[in-house]
């Protein structure tokens, strides 16, 4: 019987039937595929490319405006009438107030961290999910196969006894109790394989696969390590936990938003020179040059409403930080608990407690064919096995992903499970 952790298997979807076998992949190679392949990957890098070329715009001062005006010119006087022609040019570039600019492009660049940020969280996270979904594919596929072993077993002992003409109820009973648990093993089986294909869909989805495109998954070994003290998670989990670096640029960018609403309660300025030309029939010229200046008015804008929204804004970024804070304290240290109870489980088994179960299951078989085991013991020892199967393999399942929550947590990949080639 193989090990949990040196297992390989191949699971297709019953949509397809596929004419050879695809190769198979190793975790970390799925985990590459996935993330070069992803589509929703390529939302974030959209996101990051707006939030750039935001960052290269928002920095630039307003273009200048230049202002044409031309016309016909008539004068009439008691010495006679004139018709000319008059021309006027100018050229205004709007001035922001000082530090204005400066303050829009900082709140520009928390937009671009915040976008990269996003990213470097989501693609964490994909390949975290990619781990458990195989971790998942490997779990259900033994207890899948321990059910169709058990299931097989009940149905080769019941053809046995059916030949042997029962006579009087305690044989019959017996049967009926084989048939039973044949049905109940059977099910877990089925339960199982449901469970393969719902992981072998998802992983084909995380891909951007078709759903009915067939994948083998070689299953490496995975070293759970101890995990730290509370406290140095703690620690790391404040500095590097990706919620709350996002939360940190948030309130971040909101002290920007509150010194720009004060800023903005002064107008900008418009400054340019300006050239007018008037020209008649007896080529009398009269040119006016100058600077012209546009403030305005009131020169002084109020603007309290919104720096107080921005204010507001900025204590409702303080709380959510806040929140976020004991929230991810409180998942640090469910999640140490629950890693560190399931460790602690696992060490008690050895690596071959499957094995172990599987065999105690055939001896069973063997000796109650041959008379020497009663029908309780050998029902018991099958559903037991069983049972075995599906608690090593969920505590497994769990250890890794209590693991994985950990190193997201704390911003620390490959901390706590490394992958044994």
């Amino acid at each position: 019987m193989r090990s949990y952790f040196s297992l390989f298997f191949l699971a297709t979807t019953v949509l397809t039937a596929a004419a050879g076998k695809p190769s198979p992949i190793s975790i970390p190679d799925l985990v590459s595929r996935t993330l070069a392949a992803n589509p929703e990957i390529r939302f974030y890098e959209a996101e990051i490319a707006a939030a750039r070329a935001g960052v290269i715009t928002v920095g630039r001062q307003s273009n200048p405006e230049l202002s044409l005006q031309t016309g016909p010119k008539r004068v009439s006087s008691s010495e006679g009438r004139s018709n000319g022609l008059v021309f006027s040019a100018e050229l205004a570039q709007p001035i922001e107030w000082p530090g204005r600019l400066g303050l829009r492009k900082a709140i520009a660049n928390r937009d671009l961290a915040l976008a990269e940020l996003g990213l470097e969280r989501f693609r964490f996270h994909l390949a975290s999910r990619v781990r458990v979904l195989a971790t998942t594919l490997a779990a259900q596929q033994d207890i899948a196969d321990a059910s169709g072993e058990v299931a097989a077993r009940y149905a080769s002992l019941r053809e046995v006894m059916v030949q042997r003409e029962p006579a009087g109820i305690a044989p019959q009973l017996e049967i009926v109790t084989i048939e039973a648990a044949a049905l109940v093993a059977e099910s877990g089986a089925a339960s199982a394989k449901v469970s393969v294909q719902k992981a072998l869909l998802e992983l084909n989805q995380l891909m951007g696969r078709r759903a009915d495109t067939p994948l083998m998954v070689k299953r490496p070994v995975l070293d759970l390590k101890s995990a730290p003290k509370l406290d140095a998670l703690l620690a790391s989990a404040m500095r590097n936990h990706y919620e709350l670096r996002i939360r940190h640029a948030e309130l971040e960018q909101q002290g920007f938003k509150v010194e720009l609403a004060k800023n903005e309660r002064y107008p900008a300025i418009t400054v340019g020179p300006f050239v007018e030309v008037e020209r008649t029939r007896k080529f009398e010229d009269e040119t006016v040059a100058g600077i012209g200046i546009s403030i305005p008015l009131p020169l002084w804008q109020n603007g309290k409403a919104e720096v107080t929204a921005a204010q507001a804004r900025q204590v409702q970024a303080q709380a959510t930080l806040a929140v976020a804070q004991r929230e991810v304290e409180r998942l640090v240290t469910e999640s140490l608990l629950l890693y560190q109870t399931q460790q602690s489980r696992l060490a008690l088994w050895k690596g071959d407690a499957t094995a172990k179960f599987s065999e105690a299951a055939a001896l069973a078989d063997r000796h109650f064919r041959l008379g020497a085991v009663p029908m309780s013991t050998f029902v018991e020892l099958q559903d037991k096995y069983l049972e075995a199967v599906e608690a090593i393999h969920s505590t497994q399942t769990e250890a890794l992903e209590a693991a994985l929550t950990l190193e997201e947590l704390t911003g620390a990949p490959g901390s706590l499970v490394t992958v044994k080639n």
